[in-house]
């Protein structure tokens, strides 16, 4: 659907300058929400319980998040984008406001369920709206602008939300939204003005719909094995088979689809095809550093909020450093070798992290959140851009939508996984210590082990105990992140070694 701004012969006209602040504000509500809560969940999980639920808070939001992309696109298509970014920012809004008066594990988590269905119309809605009313020479000043804001946030949100946990309350992680939600609102309603030509389209809601439920089946699946049931159980075997099977018509769909999700011809391009790999494991282990390096912070190392959101800052810092300077020298080096240093990069800072102890400190756990920023920096930029020039302009869009679509797929699938083994090794060291500890306790003892004033009053022994199981089981995960690292290495060999000049 071709959106038409009415910039001359309208009586009313759009004023860019107020519709670009309110985008800049709305991206950055969306930008902060994906850090600003990884520092304050330790806390979180302390207050309401339910630690083995620990990875749905995040995990129900990304996968709702990138199920709803795509047919927010074809929304806005069909009746404009003011609509339906106005629509996203109130439904993201509602779920912030309701997130913050949670009182249990379960209702916070179906709160971000419908956090999640906002924050998918507003990132892509938000960079439709520059496209239309910026012409083809302004646009890469003002992507520059964007980009810094995701880059600001990112460095901003792991610190103000160690700050609102140690001097507030983790309630303001998700009230923070509001004023923002509302100032861009504002400039949105009262300066943007659209014409919309309506052309007829067909959305792939079953698509989406069998991909949600394929995707639910496995993070389930997943999370709970080995903890509710075990991996040889029916439960496990039922859901793992409901995965295939949703996976299996998915793919069948998008083959017969007018107007698929994810067109399956693009991944023939062998760019294409390697980039979106690389931005699935990539994207896994994102998530996998965001979710459970404050986890080790604070529950291994006994460091405040504070201290654990500036290790994670410190990834924020690498990754737009490294991706200004991969913008730079990607032309010069090619495709091939600036990956490579991304590669690297995250092979490097994995293993880091693979070899901390809680006696090195938080400042070596910072190192390498670092150098997995620096790699992610190189790697990502580098996918975007080899897919965009090798493709003609008439598919870039979707060629470039389809890596953003793998990359929170990845963040989906990697939290599921990652707290799946989280849970597993977890629980299978607390029964072992069951005679020491002096009593059969369940994951949730470590809530205690997340709060401070509960850990404190536990004995000596009891704490050092607890501390060794959630630092083997936290160990495991950086074991999944070191061998993500490595399998995303082997896909960046499968890069041109040149970029394509395509117009």
């Amino acid at each position: 659907m071709e959106q038409i701004l009415d910039r001359e012969d309208s009586q009313k006209t759009t004023k860019r300058a107020f519709v670009f602040g309110a985008i800049l504000i709305g991206m950055f509500m969306a930008a902060i929400e994906g850090t600003i809560i990884a520092t304050a969940m330790p806390s979180i999980v302390a207050d309401l319980g339910g630690f083995s639920l620990y990875s749905w808070v995040f995990s129900i939001y990304l996968l709702m998040q990138a199920v709803t992309i795509p047919i927010y696109g074809k929304l806005a298509d069909l009746f404009g984008r003011k609509p339906v970014y106005i629509f996203g920012v109130v439904i993201f809004m509602i779920g912030s406001i309701l997130c913050g008066i949670a009182t249990t594990m379960p209702m916070l988590i179906f709160f971000r369920l419908i956090q999640g269905i906002g924050a998918g119309a507003v990132q892509p809605i938000a960079t439709t709206i520059v496209g239309d009313i910026y012409t083809m020479a302004e646009r890469a000043k003002i992507q520059g602008y964007l980009a810094s804001v995701w880059g600001i946030s990112a460095i901003v949100g792991p610190a103000l939300g160690g700050l609102f946990v140690d001097y507030l309350d983790w309630v303001w992680v998700f009230w923070i939204n509001i004023p923002f939600g509302v100032l861009s609102l504002i400039g949105i309603i009262f300066y943007l003005h659209e014409n919309v030509e309506k052309k007829k389209h067909s959305i792939d809601y079953l698509g989406s719909g069998l991909l949600l439920v394929s995707i639910s089946a496995l993070m389930l699946a997943l999370i709970q094995g080995g903890v509710a049931w075990s991996w040889s159980s029916l439960p496990s075997f039922s859901l793992f088979a409901l995965f295939l099977i949703g996976i299996t018509l998915f793919l069948l769909q998008e083959r017969r689809a007018k107007e698929p999700m994810m067109p399956l011809h693009i991944w023939k391009n062998r760019v294409i095809f390697a980039s979106n790999l690389g931005a699935l494991t990539t994207g896994m282990i994102m998530i996998g550093v965001i979710s459970f390096v404050p986890t080790y912070v604070q529950g291994v190392m006994a460091q405040s909020a504070t201290v654990a959101g500036f290790s994670l800052a410190m990834m924020s810092i690498g990754w737009p450093i490294s991706s200004t300077i991969a913008g730079k020298v990607l032309v010069q080096l090619g495709s091939l070798k600036t990956a490579l240093i991304g590669g690297f990069g995250l092979i490097i800072g994995t293993s880091i992290l693979l070899l901390s102890q809680p006696a090195f400190g938080p400042v070596f756990v910072g190192v390498g959140s670092f150098f997995i920023g620096v790699g992610m920096g190189f790697t990502t930029t580098t996918y975007v851009v080899s897919i965009q020039s090798s493709v003609d302009w008439k598919v870039r869009g979707v060629a470039t939508a389809s890596n953003m679509f793998m990359r929170i797929l990845g963040n989906t699938v990697g939290i599921a996984l990652m707290g799946g083994v989280l849970n597993t090794r977890l629980s299978k060291y607390l029964e072992g210590q069951a005679g020491n500890l002096g009593q059969t306790v369940n994951l949730d003892v470590t809530n205690t082990m997340l709060d401070p004033d509960k850990r404190s009053a536990l004995p000596t022994d009891v704490v050092h105990l607890l501390e060794e199981g959630l630092s083997i089981s936290l160990h495991n995960v950086f074991w999944g992140l070191a061998i993500l690292s490595i399998i995303s290495f082997i896909f960046i060999l499968f890069l041109p070694k040149e970029i394509r000049k395509t117009r």
